[in-house]
């Protein structure tokens, strides 16, 4: 089944949003459909990727890129969204350098070759994700005791309520992965 809500062209959307999108591409050799399907509404467009910025691009705090893909990658398998499972799985295994991380985060990321302090985020993470009405002081002890301060705690809960909204605008307008994301990071990059 095609996306529910069809893609603008990329001439058809605003400036600013072009610029960005012709900015990904030129890194990463396409278009992430992620980026087209949200431009059919602009004003959201915007917010949406200014929030993703400030969370997944962010210079301070003990997370790494690594981490807070993997953080994407665990909680969007417990959604069940298949765009950001393969989206953000690809990007996990780039940064972790892991060919097979992305694949047992998504499944059992408690059966995963993953650090007890990535086990440990990813344990509150998807407490956030099912049960964050269920959070309580023994889980800032926990992410404690494992050199989180409360900062990189707020950016796990952030990131995972992030992509919370982004699996379900995802899932139900049936967006689907580029076919690119499904090898990236699986094989070493041939050297030019």
């Amino acid at each position: 089944m095609a996306n529910r809500y069809p893609a603008p062209a990329l001439a058809d959307v605003p400036e600013d949003i072009r610029a960005r999108i012709l900015e990904v591409q030129d890194k990463a050799g396409f278009v992430p459909n992620v980026f087209l399907a949200l431009a059919r509404r602009p004003d959201e467009w915007r917010a949406f990727f200014a929030y993703h910025d400030a969370l997944m691009l962010k210079e301070t705090g003990s997370l790494t890129k690594g981490d807070r893909e993997m953080i994407v990658t665990a909680t969007s398998a417990a959604n069940q969204c298949l765009y950001c499972v393969v989206a953000h799985g690809a990007l996990l295994r780039i940064y972790e350098k892991k060919p097979l991380v992305a694949d047992q985060v998504a499944v059992n990321y408690r059966k995963a070759d993953i650090a007890p302090r990535q086990r440990a985020m990813l344990d509150f993470a998807m407490k956030v994700c099912l049960r964050s009405h269920e959070v309580e002081e023994s889980d800032f002890d926990a992410l404690h005791a494992h050199g989180f301060d409360d900062e990189d705690i707020w950016d796990i809960a952030a990131i995972t309520a992030f992509f919370g909204l982004s699996n379900r605008m995802a899932s139900f307008s049936n967006m689907m992965p580029n076919p690119e994301f499904y090898l990236m990071g699986r094989v070493p990059r041939e050297k030019k």
